[in-house]
């Protein structure tokens, strides 16, 4: 990671100031690179260990932070990872087309790879993600969403980058088509639970560990799992309840709605659907060689059932 850390921070390099000022900014908040990580385990899983490696897990995190950066524009976000966005930091104009750039410079760096099938996996991944983007955008306020359209926005918009990032380690590592299936899975599943997990704690967790407004999900009018959850096993005032407010993106009711989604099992039930996600990625991890990387795959599937931010 100190590499890919290093890779970074050249290539953000920029005769615009601001540009570098603006990626710097959300780069360096805390992120988790997890994209970046799990190419790096698949690549040790399988063998690799070239120089390209880092190269495209840069490549990676620069796609994540300019999808950051849009959202948090679209969503008029306030705080990401304990503090200012960067569009409250620098203004909307400046975090667009700084997105921008660092899309462009995305696809700058993945020509390095000489290599058609990692140029087609991320021009695939970033172009899935957009439609994502626009079916949660099309969704918004709109209580009806049932649970397979909720797992078919999030499988773009949030697990699409994770299954790509596992899928060019094995490309990388000139794996089987059946290994490269396999990985591709495994960021897929990851990916879900990833998403699962983190609109549980929009509704369980705390501000101070989040690093994010409880209840912002609700005021952007977006209808994640435990919502759904909650308003097919409540009551009809409570459904109502909820639907109200998915349709006004007003929090007035906001306790009133956590303490729904908690009495009525809705957490559990989310919890459950991402285990089960976790459980997936696990079992194809399982399938790959045996070794240190391939265990820390598994670790970071079960990982995830215990974040908290």
């Amino acid at each position: 990671m100190r590499e890919v850390d290093a890779v970074i921070a050249h290539r953000l390099a920029s005769g615009v100031p601001l540009v570098g000022d603006v990626s710097r900014y959300i780069i360096s908040s805390g992120g988790k690179r997890l994209r970046p990580a799990l190419l790096l385990l698949v690549c040790g899983a399988l063998g690799y260990t070239g120089a390209q490696r880092f190269n495209l897990a840069a490549v990676v995190e620069f796609i994540h932070t300019a999808s950051l950066l849009h959202d948090d524009v679209v969503d008029d976000s306030l705080l990401r990872r304990g503090r200012a966005t960067a569009n409250q930091h620098f203004g909307n104009p400046a975090s667009v087309l700084v997105g921008d750039f660092l899309y462009s410079r995305a696809f700058q760096m993945m020509l390095d790879a000489r290599e058609v099938r990692v140029m087609e996996i991320l021009a695939d991944a970033t172009n899935v993600i957009a439609e994502g983007e626009v079916m949660q955008l099309v969704n918004m306020h709109d209580p009806a969403l049932d649970e397979a359209g909720y797992l078919q926005v999030i499988r773009s918009k949030t697990a699409k980058l994770f299954e790509a990032s596992a899928r060019l380690g094995a490309v990388l590592a000139g794996a089987s088509p059946q290994i490269e299936r396999t990985c591709a899975d495994y960021g897929q599943a990851l990916g879900t639970a990833f998403q699962v997990i983190d609109d549980v704690l929009d509704y369980a967790g705390a501000v101070e560990e989040l690093g994010k407004n409880i209840g912002d999900d609700l005021r952007e009018g977006k209808v994640t799992l435990p919502l759904i959850a909650a308003m097919r096993r409540g009551s009809e005032a409570q459904r109502q309840v909820i639907r109200s407010a998915i349709e006004s993106g007003d929090l007035g009711q906001l306790d009133t709605i956590v303490a729904i989604v908690r009495e009525t099992g809705a957490l559990q039930v989310a919890q459950e659907a991402a285990a089960a996600e976790a459980q997936r990625a696990m079992q194809a991890a399982s399938r790959l060689p045996s070794n240190d990387h391939a265990r820390a795959l598994v670790q970071l599937a079960a990982s995830l059932l215990q974040r908290r931010n």
